[in-house]
């Protein structure tokens, strides 16, 4: 039994609350994790994992050895990425989640330039607007807009995006320029809804303009949860849209958006890079959060600084 890997299984198991989504995540055979727990168990002549039909939960001499695991497994890789080689040259796989928008408009055409320095990290990039369980998922980080209320996530804040309201032409040429937010909620207009995955529901907007504040919940007709998609309705006319400046700005360079409310101001969406608190911040996660970190400066809002909208368009 090579201890290393079966400590590294039985971590996974435990974090993953499965054998199958451990076995998933490491590449390995359900059977040969099962089997580097059972042997670890038998060396340790301890139970550290209850296993039943339906679930495993971790026992409590299973609980005190996962703390010692976790920072044993995050010690070697210290150990590793200290040498003079590995820390100027971080490498090895990296798991990340980020909103669709963002990944096809700033993060993936960025990358050649992140290869170029880090040609040694493997980037699996989950690309989606779906609640993610770093956990269970084996996920290293998420990329996020609006605030994180996950408390067992650390969250680093790395920027806010400056968001303004927008629609096509043809909708406005069918009905009409609102001249006040309130029309929103009248039968002529419209809004894109965007149902939030961890809600499931459509939220109000903050806009402000001179001593004026209101919360725009706004009627659609068309609701979606997926930033993408979001960006399509509004462009096929279906709807007025809230939308961060990189999303728009090629769309009103070529007149395919208009922008609306022009007097109006949004508060600001913060960005937020999370992981679990259990998870190392190894070489090659921290130069990653600070290549992100770098890609929204020219993104971010130049002042309006304010209490932190949520937008589908993160």
């Amino acid at each position: 039994m090579d201890r290393f890997d079966a400590m590294q299984a039985f971590a996974r198991v435990v974090e993953a609350g499965s054998f199958t989504k451990a076995a998933e995540t490491l590449h390995m055979s359900k059977t040969s994790v099962t089997q580097l727990v059972q042997q670890l168990e038998a060396r340790l002549r301890v139970k550290l994992l209850n296993r039943t039909t339906r679930r495993i939960n971790v026992t409590a001499d299973g609980a005190a050895y996962y703390e010692r695991v976790v920072k044993l497994l995050a010690d070697m890789d210290d150990a590793e990425t200290s040498l003079s080689s590995a820390s100027l040259a971080p490498r090895g796989r990296l798991r990340v989640d980020v909103p669709s928008p963002f990944a096809r408009l700033v993060l993936i055409p960025s990358l050649p330039a992140f290869y170029e320095k880090y040609p040694d990290i493997q980037l699996d990039m989950g690309v989606s607007d779906r609640m993610v369980d770093l956990i269970s998922d084996n996920v290293d980080c998420v990329v996020r807009g609006g605030e994180i209320t996950d408390q067992s996530l650390v969250a680093r804040h790395i920027g806010d995006l400056r968001l303004r309201v927008y629609a096509a032409p043809s909708y406005l040429r069918r009905a009409g320029m609102p001249l006040h937010p309130r029309e929103l909620e009248g039968t002529d207009h419209r809004i894109v809804g965007f149902h939030w995955a961890r809600t499931g529901k459509v939220f109000p907007y903050a806009m402000h303009s001179g001593n004026e504040s209101v919360n725009v919940m706004g009627r659609y007709a068309l609701a979606v949860d997926d930033g993408n998609a979001y960006l399509a309705a509004g462009l096929a006319g279906l709807g007025l849209l809230w939308l961060p400046d990189y999303m728009a700005r090629d769309y009103l360079t070529r007149g395919e958006l208009v922008p609306v409310f022009e007097n109006w101001r949004l508060d600001p969406m913060p960005m937020y890079v999370a992981f679990p608190p259990n998870r190392h911040v190894s070489a090659k996660l921290r130069v990653f959060i600070e290549w992100i970190v770098e890609l929204m400066t020219p993104n971010e809002a130049a002042s309006d600084k304010g209490t932190g909208a949520t937008n589908p368009a993160s």
